[in-house]
Order: structure tokens, then C-alpha cells, then sequence
């Protein structure tokens, strides 16, 4: 299969960047698309010339790493699926495909498809710890747990930290990451002591790293590789609220007064 890519090429944070264009010849439908783009660096290698920068770990749509937009799609166009889990067989003999980075204020550019991702971290981060004490893995059956109750955690548990709805999002909103941060925490008995304290720090932190406002147009839902539900941004503003109206300060603050 014969493919055509146009590749955003950036060195690095402060150089404007461009499009290059690259041709492939026999690309196997068999490849995934970050193979597909090992044999397009190999290729650049051996002509001496610079590879594409581009975040990968697991390759088995786990990590979250690889995260371009393919086609102006987060991940590429099949549903529920990362960069490194689509296959070239998707794609037909003669296509020409446009990969660039992820699009965002709160996301710089590192290299080429390389993005900032940290301000999911300082998010996490600004959750806290649980006070439960959960020590070493407890029997299944120690905490009873309600059978829907786990199965809406591990639903939102499953968010990878892509980044895929901040890409996807017209406003570059990251509220479906943080709904689903705080709800996973927020549906679990465990979670239930910094509950309002959590939702509090995480939602004000997400407003300090610069992304947009949620607007509902359910973007991220759609580009979301993992196919979490924005019911989790309808836990996190009514947690958030709850936090404001009560006066409950972040984890780690004093009482708002």
C-alpha cells in the first residue's frame, strides 16, 4: 500500500513549525500506525536526516502516550481506539493522511508530535491522597461495595490521561479527565472522606493550568479511546458545588469562610 503523510515537524517549543510531506511505498495492512511511523524513522535515519518525535510506551492502549491527531481526529477515526491499537488496514492504497499533535494552550509543543502533558499531572497531583488506609491488597469481599457502584468506578477508572478530550474539545476543556478523576474516587466508599475537598482542589487547579470551559458539545466523549461517559463532569460540578456552598476548602487548605 502506497501512502502519503504529512507530518507536523516542530525542533522544538519555540519554532513555528511546518507540515513535510513523506512518501511510503509498500506499507503492510498489517502494521499498526506507530509502525508504520518506525519504518518511515528508519527510513529518515538511514538518509541522515531527523526522525519524527512521537510518545509511546505500551503499544497496547494502556499508557496513554501516543496520543497525535490523525486526519483532525484524536487517535484516528476508529471509535474506542488509541494511535498504537489502530491498524494501516484502515487506511487504503493512494490515501494521503495529516498526523499533527494534540492542539492546545495548556499542551506546548515539544517536538514535532511531542506535547506538554505535566498539567494532567499537577491536576492528579492536587487531588491528594485518600485517608482510608488500604495497605496491602485486601480481600475482594473485606468492603462490601455495591455491584453498581464498582462497575460506574472502574468505568471511570479506565481514563488513560491521553489527552485526547483536551484535543477534541473546540474550548481545549480537560473536564472530562478531571469528571473522571473525581468520580472514580467519588462513587468508592473509600473515596468518601476528602470527597468535596478533592473535587474542590482538582477543578481549581484545572483552571490555573489555562484549559477552556465545558460547553457540552460531547467532543471528548466521542474521541475518548477508552469511551468515558461525560456523566463524570455532572458528578465533578455538582461535587464542586457542593465544596463551594459548604465552605469545604481544598486537600491540604483551610476552611473557605
Amino acid at each position: 500500500m502506497r501512502l502519503t503523510l504529512h507530518v507536523w515537524r516542530q525542533k522544538d517549543p519555540r519554532d513555528p513549525g511546518r507540515f513535510k510531506t513523506y512518501e511510503l511505498e509498500d506499507v503492510s495492512t498489517h502494521m499498526s500506525f506507530l509502525e508504520m511511523l518506525d519504518v518511515l524513522n528508519q527510513d529518515l535515519i538511514n538518509r541522515g536526516e531527523d526522525p519524527i518525535a512521537f510518545e509511546h510506551d505500551c503499544r497496547e492502549g494502556i499508557c496513554g502516550s501516543c496520543g497525535m491527531v490523525i486526519d483532525g481526529v484524536p487517535h484516528g477515526s476508529q471509535p474506542g481506539t488509541t494511535c498504537c491499537q489502530l491498524h494501516m488496514r484502515h487506511f487504503s492504497d493512494g490515501d494521503e493522511v495529516v498526523v499533527e499533535p494534540w492542539r492546545a494552550k495548556a499542551f506546548p509543543v515539544v517536538k514535532d508530535l511531542v506535547v506538554d502533558r505535566s498539567a494532567f499531572d499537577r491536576i492528579v497531583q492536587a487531588g491528594g491522597f485518600i485517608s482510608a488506609r488500604v495497605g496491602s491488597a485486601p480481600d475482594g469481599n473485606a468492603m462490601p461495595i455495591g455491584k453498581d457502584a464498582a462497575e460506574r468506578a472502574m468505568d471511570f477508572a479506565e481514563c488513560i490521561g491521553c489527552g485526547a478530550c483536551v484535543a477534541s474539545c473546540p474550548n481545549g476543556a480537560a473536564m472530562l479527565f478531571v469528571g473522571a478523576k473525581i468520580a472514580h474516587l467519588g462513587t468508592l466508599p473509600q473515596g468518601q472522606p476528602e470527597r468535596l475537598k478533592r473535587a474542590r482542589a482538582m477543578v481549581e487547579q484545572m483552571e490555573r493550568e489555562a484549559f477552556g470551559a465545558c460547553t457540552n458539545y460531547r467532543a471528548c466523549e466521542a474521541a475518548c479511546p477508552k469511551e468515558i461517559s461525560i456523566q463524570g463532569i455532572a458528578m465533578m460540578n455538582r461535587d464542586y458545588r457542593k465544596a463551594m456552598l459548604s465552605g469545604t476548602g481544598p486537600v491540604g487548605g483551610k476552611r473557605a469562610r
